[in-house]
Formats: C-alpha cells, sequence, structure tokens
C-alpha cells in the first residue's frame, strides 16, 4: 500500500474521518469527521485565524447555506460555475471529462471546450472505468445543488458553492459596521456544496466540505497594504514560468515589484499562506503556487494563484486559492438589485482653525475678566490672549472642515479561499511516519493541542480513582482527555502516538505517594515527572494551548 492508503486507513481506525453512510453502502463524495478529526479541523482553523485573522483586526460572519435563484444568476454562477461531463455511450457512466483525460495520460487545460474534450477522449480511446467503452459524448454540467424554497416551484434555490457570495451581499451592513474603514476583511468559515459529476481521491474532491473564505475589501488607488517581506522566497509557477515548467523564486515583494503579482494584498497573502502551511507541517519544497491563465480562472477572476501541496500519490494538489476579484462582485449585485454598494473616500481641500477658551479655567487668573473680552491667536508655540500664554487646560483647538473632495468607488475585493478538509488530510500526510515499526501521526505540536490522554498504570481501583481525578482537573481547565485503562500500558501508548494525541499522563505508585504524574512525549517517547497541580500549565507551554 501507498503511504497515502496508509493515512486514510489509519485515519478511518483512530476517527479522524471516514465515508459518510457506509451501513447503507456509502454515497461518494461525503465524509463524516470523527473526535479527532473534529479537534484537529479546530485547531487548523484557529492557527489560519491566527496568521490570517486576528492580527488585522478582520471581521467574522455567518451567512445562510441556501441562496436565493437571484443571487447566484448575479454573481455569475448559474452561466458559469460549470464542469464538462462526459458520458459513457455504451454504458451510459458520467464522469469529469478533464479528469478521464489527466488520468489516461492526456493534458488538457482547465476551461477546455466540450467539443474539444469530446474529440480527445474519442481520438485517444479513453476507456470507461466502469464498462470499458471508449466512446463518449461531452457537455457541460451545473455542479450547484439545486432545490426550492418554500412550497413554490419558481421560488429556486441552491446550496452556496462558495460562502463570498453571502459576505457580498451583505456589503452595506458590514462596511457601516467597520465605520467605512478600508480596507475591510471579511471572514466566513463554513460548509461549501457542489454536485461534483464523479468525486473520487477522498477529502481532494467532496460534495459538501468546509470552506476558510476571506473577503478584502481594498480601495484601488489606495491598497493600504502591510509592506511586503523580502526575506522569504515564494515558489511561483507564473504565467511565464508555466512555459518551462521551472518555478521562479521571488519574494513578495520582487514578485510585486516585476508585476509577476498584480496586487500588494494578494502578493503578502501568498507569504501568510506559506507561512500557515509550513505550520501545519509542510516542508517549504513542497509547496508552490500555481497561476492560472485567462480560460482557466473562475468568471470573477482578473488573477487567480492556487497554493499547492505536493502528495506524492496524487503529485500538486490544489489546498488554497488567491483571486483578485476586482469590482467584479459588488457590480454584478448592484446591477442586479439597483442597491447602491459604494465605500466613500473624503479628502480635505481647505480646513478653518477654531479655538474655544475653557472659561471655568480661565477664570482661576486673576485678570481673567480682561483675559475673556480678548480674542484667542494661535501662535507657533501655543494660543495666547494678549501677550497671555495659555496653558493646555485653558482652551481646545477646533478643526473644521471648509472644503473637501468626496470619492465614490466599488471597492476591489482579494480573496484567500482555504479547503480545510484537504488541509486536514495535508496536516495527518506529512505527521505520518514510523518508529520502530510503529505507526505514528508526528502532528506539530500546535495542532491537538487540547487533546491529552490519561492513564491509570494498572486497572486497580486506587489507580482509576486518581487517574479520574487528574482527568477531571484537566477538563475543567478545557482539555479533552482520553481515558483509557484497558490493556498494558505499552500497547496503549502504541495507541495514542497512532492517534497523534501529544501527551500521555500516567498515574502510577508514585502518584498516590507525591501527586506526581508522568508526562510522556508521543515523538521522543521521553517521560518527565510532574506535580498534577502543575500539569495545565505545563501541558499549555507545550502546545501553546491558551484559553
Amino acid at each position: 500500500m501507498s503511504k497515502l492508503d496508509d493515512v486514510l486507513n489509519l485515519a478511518k481506525i483512530k476517527g479522524y474521518f471516514w465515508p459518510s453512510f457506509e451501513i447503507y453502502g456509502g454515497v461518494s463524495g461525503f465524509y463524516t469527521f470523527g473526535p479527532l478529526g473534529t479537534y484537529l479541523q479546530r485547531d487548523i482553523e484557529e492557527l489560519w485565524k491566527d496568521i490570517f485573522v486576528k492580527p488585522f483586526g478582520f471581521i467574522e460572519m455567518d451567512s445562510p447555506d441556501l441562496l436565493p435563484y437571484q443571487i447566484l444568476k448575479a454573481s455569475g454562477h448559474v452561466d458559469n460555475f460549470k464542469d464538462p461531463m462526459a458520458e459513457c455511450k455504451k454504458c451510459g457512466a458520467k464522469y469529469r471529462a478533464d479528469h478521464l483525460l489527466k488520468e489516461a495520460g492526456v493534458e488538457v487545460s482547465e476551461g477546455a471546450e466540450p467539443y474539444y474534450l469530446e474529440a480527445l477522449l474519442n481520438q485517444n480511446k479513453v476507456k470507461c472505468p466502469k464498462c470499458g467503452g471508449q466512446e463518449w459524448s461531452v457537455k457541460l454540467y451545473l455542479n450547484m445543488f439545486e432545490t426550492n424554497i418554500g412550497p413554490y416551484a419558481e421560488n429556486k434555490g441552491y446550496l452556496r458553492p462558495e460562502t463570498a457570495q453571502g459576505i457580498f451581499v451583505e456589503f452595506n451592513s458590514l462596511y457601516n459596521y467597520n465605520r467605512e474603514q478600508l480596507p475591510m476583511g471579511v471572514v466566513q468559515i463554513g460548509k461549501g456544496y457542489r454536485n461534483e459529476i464523479s468525486p473520487r481521491q477522498g477529502l481532494i474532491r467532496l460534495r459538501e466540505f468546509h470552506m476558510m473564505e476571506l473577503e478584502l475589501f481594498i480601495d484601488p488607488q489606495e491598497e493600504d497594504a502591510p509592506d511586503l517581506p523580502d526575506d522569504q522566497k515564494l515558489r511561483l509557477l507564473h504565467e511565464k514560468a508555466r512555459e518551462s515548467g521551472e518555478p521562479e523564486e521571488l519574494t513578495p515583494k520582487e514578485a510585486y515589484q516585476k508585476g509577476v503579482i498584480k496586487t500588494k494584498w494578494l502578493a503578502f497573502f501568498l507569504y501568510l499562506s506559506k507561512k500557515f502551511l509550513s505550520s501545519i507541517g509542510v516542508p517549504d519544497e513542497k509547496q508552490r503556487f500555481f497561476e492560472k491563465i485567462a480560460g482557466e480562472r473562475a468568471h470573477y477572476s482578473a488573477q487567480t494563484f492556487d497554493h499547492e501541496v505536493f502528495i506524492d500519490e496524487l503529485g500538486w494538489t490544489e489546498v488554497a486559492g488567491f483571486a483578485y476579484r476586482t469590482d467584479f462582485d459588488l457590480k454584478s449585485h448592484m446591477q442586479a438589485t439597483g442597491k447602491e454598494m459604494y465605500a466613500i473616500k473624503r479628502k480635505a481641500l481647505s480646513t478653518k482653525t477654531s479655538v474655544i477658551i475653557n472659561r471655568e479655567e480661565l477664570m482661576k487668573r486673576e485678570n481673567w475678566k480682561e483675559l475673556i473680552e480678548m480674542k484667542p491667536e494661535v501662535r507657533a508655540d501655543g494660543v495666547y490672549l494678549g501677550s497671555i500664554r495659555l496653558n493646555d487646560k485653558e482652551y481646545k483647538v477646533i478643526q473644521e472642515v471648509e472644503k473637501e473632495e468626496i470619492r465614490k468607488f466599488i471597492p476591489h475585493v482579494i480573496e484567500p479561499s482555504f479547503g480545510l478538509d484537504r488541509l486536514t488530510l495535508v496536516a495527518l500526510y506529512y505527521a505520518y511516519n514510523k518508529k520502530e515499526g510503529r505507526n505514528i501521526f508526528s502532528l506539530p505540536k500546535g495542532l491537538l493541542k487540547n487533546v491529552v490522554a490519561v492513564l491509570p498504570l494498572v486497572s486497580k481501583d486506587e489507580f482509576v480513582k486518581k487517574a479520574l481525578e487528574v482527568r477531571d482537573i484537566l477538563v475543567n481547565y478545557g482539555f479533552n482527555v482520553i481515558f483509557d485503562d484497558k490493556g498494558y500500558i505499552g500497547k496503549r501508548y502504541a495507541r495514542l502516538d497512532e492517534s497523534g494525541v501529544p501527551f500521555a499522563i500516567t498515574v502510577d505508585s508514585k502518584t498516590l505517594e507525591d501527586e506526581t504524574v508522568t508526562v510522556r512525549d508521543r515523538d521522543s517517547w521521553s517521560q518527565d515527572r510532574i506535580k498534577i497541580r502543575d500539569l495545565p500549565s505545563y501541558l499549555r507551554e507545550r502546545t501553546n494551548w491558551r484559553l
């Protein structure tokens, strides 16, 4: 078996994820996440927020999964969110045409027309995976889940293919909440749905999946982006580099200055994405950014880079997409609804300075009656009444705008979009290794950061009772505790190593004497003797765990 097969099998056994509805034979494209998978996804999500959201004061929202037809018609999804579907003329089986060709060793670019794909399939005698037939027809297939909202057939809706449209249609409310300030980043984390033709490859292609999306609204004339780093290189298979097939290594600053990346924020987000993927265990040399050219990009994008990770069995695999959506989305919804979706920038052309005297403070002076009749004068070193310089409490300077320039514009959007399910698989794939014949998920210690195991050395009442006390202490500190008292301690350690649990806490005879326990590290197998009262801070320090 391949490494990927080992990872998928172990992930199922250990409660990370598995195909859904198995007792009914299963339905392709749906996966269930178990306890450890749920914990891992939460930690990846939190780490993503730590890198992409919190440092910049971006805001978060949650909108419905079901969207009315009108929204997705205006956004262009109804007309453009389609995949080429190949149908076997012999058995009627349906597959993604471009995927069939790729699996048959025939390279074809995304966005190729159905007639061209049909010709390639038939000319190359590509076999149907189900019946072996070699005759195909190809047509476009709308891969959104369609339903009715309420009892009326004409009130059509779709499960959202992306979370972004829920952000765009609420732009005015979000902009007002943000006190009309740009750049404005809005985050939405939730489910996306795509009615895939023939989903395969496990978590790589699903019909229901978890997304982490960020829509950054910017002023295209004044991006106001952070300074671009020039001390770390990105492996960019940009449009020109695709001719040779060799990525060019450029810093974000170089890539922007050379025009390889069109906006500063897009270059900055690629830098953050590399940092994020590295933090979940993906080596730098296993990452690259692949630029999609015209015809491959989504209908709304002026420039798109996919962040890809190399998996031996699958090749370069997309885990995130970065799109410069320009003003396409807001403009489309404006045109469809007649509702304005503008941002406003004000620039003062002239101002008037006024001085307000604090009479209460001024009356503390002996000659206040004389001073109060004078007109205040603003000088370089302060405010004067005649020859008397006032202190700071005796006056207030107010500047009023006499004339200003108001510029209304539709903001442009930079979008980082991450597939959380794919990231979960990638984290496990790069964490998987063997030590002395034992399978281990050696996840970075920031993942599964609040999952620990508590084990009584043996199943005697006094050991079990004390271990349960330790468990309760850790639960009260917010840890998710796995309690296991079945079998020899060595086998329990091995099961936990396979599960990826970072630390195992063992209650033994010494615990009953001095209130200490052993804490065993999953990766090094070393053990530290720790006071029970110090356990929460010890674990927090070693896993970056925090309340």
